[in-house]
């Protein structure tokens, strides 16, 4: 499994993870959360709408190498949108993501 969907599935297990398009939008609006990752194959559309609202609070946002179908078969849920909560997670799940 990629390096990055492992430390994914962990931010899951603590509960510093919210994933999928409009839970996303929602917690965007709060500025407690650390950055926002995309998996390789999100739609053009979405990418802009996450980049645009991520970016009016100044968090990263960061397309990963994993689809969103080797997300379903970690996460139990196809998906290509992830927000994690936690400074120290969100590094160790970009820490192999090429900054695109």
């Amino acid at each position: 499994m990629n390096k990055t969907l492992t430390t994914i599935c962990f931010c899951r297990r603590a509960g510093k993870l919210v994933f999928g398009f409009d839970a996303v939008c929602k917690e965007l609006s709060k500025k407690g959360f650390c950055g926002v990752i995309l998996a390789a194959d999100v739609s053009a559309k979405t990418e802009k709408e996450i980049r645009f609202s991520a970016e009016k609070f100044g968090r990263r946002v960061l397309k990963a190498d994993f689809t969103m179908d080797e997300a379903l078969s970690a996460l139990g849920k196809r998906t290509g949108v992830f927000l994690i909560d936690d400074e120290g997670l969100f590094g160790a799940a970009i820490k192999h993501i090429s900054d695109r």
